[in-house]
């Protein structure tokens, strides 16, 4: 391999063994994936996984409002070639094809790097691998059990109305709070006008008139001041609370000793384990269904865990399962009882991947139930507390209207 090949190729971390069997990793620049194989060999190094490095692009607007979008053209670009290959077509056409409906940027290089990746040989779940930014580890663990089995249409079918179930969960989640946050939004966005405009020139016009005001109005401009005065003190205390706990939850011990206290709120600690139930669920039904084996399907569903503690029970239950305790019973204290009773039913059973799927179905409508049920409640609750404090400063302002009236 010549330098300039090393300079203008892309970057490939690789684990391979020595002569001596030993495991090393790093990472080196080649122009394909084929061209550092070839030069790991003429190292003499055996490789065992390589796969490209994707740069991590640090969050902004931009990504924070497109993921939505990529999620969507991820989720369509599914069920196209799901559709394609059940009405016979071939991989590669049912690749191109829906390679040429992507309209989304980043989703339309992939499936061409998808497309390009199975026409070198390589298998689809391979290739999806090569593109971790938009196929995890669920997508790439069902598309490999379909072509394990001979099922892929199935698989990308079942993937797709899973993308799309939680593409609707996740709209519900929004369409539900969205209202009480806009209400929450305008409520404060009066109340700082109040504040910064209202409320320091009837001081300004109290202090001129002289007298002893009433606690409630001396409390009022107190706050009024601090707000236009000491707006500086609130930021660099907000900034610096958020400096501190970024700080904090960036070691793993504080990060998950921090997850495990948030499953233990009353009401969003009982919401996240619920949707986690259903992803986890859904994740090893489908795994299953595709026919992967058990305990790969629970390392799959193992990575779509966003809570960290919640991710290390998860891990220590795959560890009991490996050691052959029952799934139920590993799974206890990890999932909701209701998810486990259903999957100790499946292991009777012999149907376990589809009481999977139900456990998150029903986990799903009981988040939407829970959901629905908190919002109708923020409503009238945002509505009682914003009262509350236009009442108060109007309280506060005609008992100095009085108090200024009886002095005179």
């Amino acid at each position: 391999m010549s330098p300039s090949v090393r300079e203008v190729g892309t970057s490939f971390q690789y684990r391979a063994a020595t002569q001596a069997g030993a495991l090393v990793n790093g990472v080196l620049r080649a122009a394909s994936r084929d061209a550092a194989l070839r030069e790991l060999r003429r190292q003499q190094l055996w490789p065992v996984t390589v796969e490209v490095v994707v740069p991590r692009a640090r969050p902004n607007v931009r990504t924070v409002f497109g993921a939505a979008a990529r999620r969507r053209a991820v989720t369509q670009w599914t069920r196209t070639v799901a559709t394609l290959l059940d009405a016979g077509t071939t991989l590669d056409r049912a690749l191109g094809v829906a390679h040429a409906q992507c309209l989304d940027v980043h989703v339309g290089t992939a499936a061409q790097a998808v497309r390009a990746a199975v026409q070198g040989g390589a298998s689809l779940a391979d290739s999806m691998q090569r593109q971790p930014a938009l196929f995890g580890a669920l997508h790439v663990g069902v598309v490999r059990a379909g072509e394990a089995s001979g099922s892929l249409p199935t698989a990308l079918e079942t993937l797709a109305g899973y993308m799309e179930e939680d593409a609707a969960l996740r709209a519900q989640v929004a369409s539900a709070l969205l209202y009480p946050a806009l209400m929450a939004t305008v409520a404060s966005l009066g109340i700082m006008v109040l504040l910064l405009f209202v409320v320091p020139r009837f001081s300004t016009l109290l202090s001129d008139l002289g007298g002893t005001l009433p606690m409630s109005t001396r409390v009022l401009v107190a706050v009024g001041d601090l707000v236009t005065r000491g707006w500086w003190v609130l930021a660099l205390a907000a900034g610096c609370a958020v400096v501190a706990a970024r700080a904090l939850l960036a070691s793993p011990v504080n990060r998950q000793a921090w997850h495990a206290r948030r499953l233990m709120f009353p009401l969003t600690g009982v919401v996240e384990r619920t949707l986690a139930t259903a992803r986890i669920t859904r994740a090893l039904g489908l795994m299953l269904q595709g026919g992967l084996a058990l305990l790969p399907a629970l390392r799959v569903a193992r990575s779509g865990v966003s809570n960290v503690a919640l991710a290390m029970e998860l891990e220590r239950a795959t560890a009991d399962v490996a050691r052959g305790r029952s799934l139920a019973a590993s799974l206890s204290g990890v999932l909701t009882p209701m998810a486990v009773q259903l999957i100790g039913v499946g292991e009777e059973s012999g149907r376990l991947d589809r009481l999977c799927l139900k456990a998150a179905t029903l986990h799903d409508e009981e988040v939407r139930r829970t959901l629905r049920t908190v919002a109708s409640l923020l409503e009238p609750g945002l509505i009682l507390v914003f009262g509350a404090i236009v009442g108060f400063v109007a309280l506060a302002m005609l008992q100095a209207i009085y108090a200024v009236n009886a002095g005179i």
